[in-house]
């Protein structure tokens, strides 16, 4: 039977040495509910330098994603938004990340006509390129989901 120091924690097991990485990030912002202004500031510092890293792990890649999360949550309460059309929002994505249509067709999977007439709101988005975009923008698929109703 193995000792205390012998068993692996469930950190471990899921990330192995990625690990230290996680709890790292956790010491830098807590995976808790928002809940003052400066919280989120510190929140979205953090979101920013994982975004612009060019590789994650899957440590980071678990953490960001629940981070993005509690900031949305605390951001839909205290700073509600009208819905954004989905080229609009491609668009802003694509500014905010400085990527040309082509760089965005190549990322994405998507044919750079495609994006183009996506952009100009000639086409609307299928699902499977709201799921393309939402990966390679690592953002939620409804942020180019039209609201119910519309």
């Amino acid at each position: 039977m193995p000792t205390l120091a012998q068993k692996k924690s469930p950190l471990a097991k899921l990330y192995g040495k990625g690990q230290d990485r996680y709890l790292e990030l956790l010491g830098k912002f807590p995976l808790r509910p928002i809940r003052t202004e400066s919280e989120l500031d510190a929140a979205t510092e953090v979101i920013h330098e994982l975004i612009d890293q060019d590789q994650r792990s899957p440590a980071e890649e678990d953490y960001l994603d629940i981070l993005t999360r509690v900031v949305e949550k605390y951001e839909e309460v205290h700073y509600p938004m009208d819905d954004v059309p989905a080229h609009e929002m491609l668009a802003y994505f694509m500014e905010l990340k400085e990527l040309t249509q082509a760089q965005v067709a190549k990322g994405a999977g998507i044919a750079v006509s495609t994006v183009s007439e996506l952009l100009s709101g000639k086409r609307k988005l299928t699902r499977g390129q709201i799921e393309k975009l939402s990966k390679f923008f690592h953002v939620s698929p409804a942020v180019f989901l039209p609201a119910v109703g519309d």
